[in-house]
């Protein structure tokens, strides 16, 4: 079995298990649904109220730093990267990950550059959010011993531990940045020299896709546009924790936590978030459930309230404004399922 195979298999099974861990929490401690209810009934909506308008704000932030991977390919419409942006998102809720290439394909399509470009885009950003991920959460751990966590020194050393590897892996991502700064002339080359085998029709389309690719690249060649995508990353992130903040501070229960213990929880829920079951999210409110519980003794009623919240915010929110651009775009969902990944126009 391949390596991503087993990657993909290592995830899954990890997610059902933290699953069943959840549900054998739940028939032991005897969940209370009253409780449950009664949480979210004592919502503090002057909290809640920001964390929405946050959340929103961070769709204009992702626009603007996409709007900067486009500039050198063409003269980008802002608004058009937004209604894409709340389009793919939406899409992703609900798609799963098999949504994540609408919005590439419907920026591309848009701003009328190629497809191809637009996937190198979308990877370009994903390197910068994982790399933001793992700096705010890596220092974070390293801070653990201030922080809420309940458990004893030992754990917290493992956590420490854990926040100098997950600096070590954002330092990663960074050197992969530069690198990918260099896919051009020579690597191209390399690239299809060792795809020669190939049939002509086949390696004429990679041929292709990779100088489209190239061309998506485009932006982190220049030292500018390079520090002009970390900064928006790092408005980004902060403007999420900043969402975060008010929704923990919106529930009795977590009201307590400080800026350091929600860091810690969202960088565990963004890797939970990888793993989205369409319509349902999955990992994401199992991974906070855990956290909160194992790490923060929050009551499983509490922390499910909280979970919850967290993914209508952080995902469903944006789903009523992706189907409205979507209807008065004309787009039709069925036709997402199957997009063309050519690298015409």
């Amino acid at each position: 079995m391949k390596k991503h195979h087993w990657g993909a298999v290592a995830a899954i099974l990890l997610l059902l298990a933290a699953v069943a861990f959840v549900l054998y929490r739940w028939r032991t401690s005897g969940f209370d649904i009253h409780q449950f209810a009664e949480s979210l009934r004592n919502v503090d909506w002057a909290w809640m109220t920001g964390a929405l308008a946050l959340i929103l704000l961070t769709y204009v932030g992702r626009s603007l730093r996409w709007e900067v991977m486009l500039r050198p390919l063409t003269k980008p419409d802002f608004l058009g990267v937004l209604r894409a942006t709340c389009i793919g998102f939406t899409a992703v809720v609900l798609f799963g990950r098999a949504g994540e290439p609408v919005r590439p394909y419907l920026i591309a399509r848009n701003q009328k550059v190629s497809f191809p470009s637009q996937m190198a885009a979308w990877v370009v950003e994903r390197i910068l959010d994982l790399l933001m991920v793992l700096l705010i959460f890596g220092l974070a751990l390293t801070q653990v011993s201030r922080s809420a966590v309940s458990h004893g020194p030992h754990v917290q050393h493992i956590l420490q531990a854990g926040g100098t590897l997950a600096g070590l892996a954002g330092a990663i991502c960074l050197a992969l940045l530069i690198a990918l700064r260099q896919f051009k002339g020579n690597v191209q080359t390399r690239l299809l020299e060792s795809l020669a085998f190939l049939p002509a029709p086949l390696l004429k389309r990679f041929e292709v896709f990779f100088a489209a690719f190239g061309e998506g690249m485009q932006s982190t060649r220049s030292s500018s546009f390079t520090l002009l995508l970390v900064l928006y990353s790092a408005i980004e992130w902060m403007i999420i924790i900043g969402c975060d903040v008010c929704i923990f501070h919106a529930f009795p229960a977590t009201a307590h936590l400080g800026l350091t213990d929600v860091v810690i929880v969202l960088g565990f829920v963004s890797f939970g978030s990888v793993l989205q079951i369409p319509g349902v999210g999955g990992g994401m409110q199992i991974v906070t459930v855990l956290v909160l519980t194992e790490f923060y003794g929050i009551s499983l009623e509490a922390a499910s309230s909280v979970a919850l919240t967290l993914w209508l915010v952080s995902f469903v929110v944006i789903v009523p404004v992706g189907l409205i651009l979507a209807f008065h775009e004309g787009i039709k969902w069925r036709n997402l399922r199957h997009i063309d990944t050519g690298t015409s126009t």
